[in-house]
């Protein structure tokens, strides 16, 4: 319990289990959009950046997986530009919540194939990249994506125009 008191007031006690409710109540209450939207910026903010690495070196990229990621079945230069494409794209398109759920299915792939060959003591940040990206898949965007733009344009569109369209095309 905690006193509080006025200068005139006797002091009065204000338990504190009410007022941790109520500041619980008030944390419950930030919208999952705010989350997803720092889960995209945190995703982005580690795989982006590799990626544009790599091809600012691109040289030092292959040899990088020539000699140390050693990928089973795919040449050094395949899946140094695999791995590149995969990192700038799903990135960008994370940032700009565009596809959001088809974005983070082949960053998860690569997290496991890191897991797996590469770092496997690396597992508690490979963790927590998966998790994130395990939310973004389970619940995509949020409202502040293009991925709810399109579904709402989508979602607009009355079926008997979607299907007439459909077969025009």
């Amino acid at each position: 319990m905690t006193t509080t008191s006025t200068s005139s007031d006797p002091p009065r006690v204000v338990p504190a289990r009410p007022r941790l409710a109520a500041s619980l109540d008030r944390l419950e209450r930030i919208p999952m959009s705010f989350h997803l939207v720092l889960f995209r910026l945190a995703i982005v903010g580690v795989f982006l950046r590799a990626g544009l690495q790599k091809l600012a070196s691109w040289e030092s990229t292959v040899a990088l997986f020539a000699e140390e990621y050693k990928v089973p079945l795919l040449p050094p230069v395949v899946a140094a530009g695999l791995v590149s494409a995969v990192e700038v794209g799903c990135s960008t398109l994370l940032l700009l919540g565009l596809g959001t759920r088809l974005a983070a299915l082949p960053l998860l792939g690569q997290i496991l194939v890191i897991q797996l060959v590469v770092y496997p003591d690396a597992w508690p940040e490979h963790l927590v990249w998966s998790s994130i990206l395990l939310i973004l898949l389970t619940r995509g965007g949020g409202a502040l994506s293009l991925d709810r733009l399109v579904w709402r344009g989508w979602a607009g569109r009355p079926l008997a125009r979607l299907t007439r369209s459909h077969r025009s095309a």
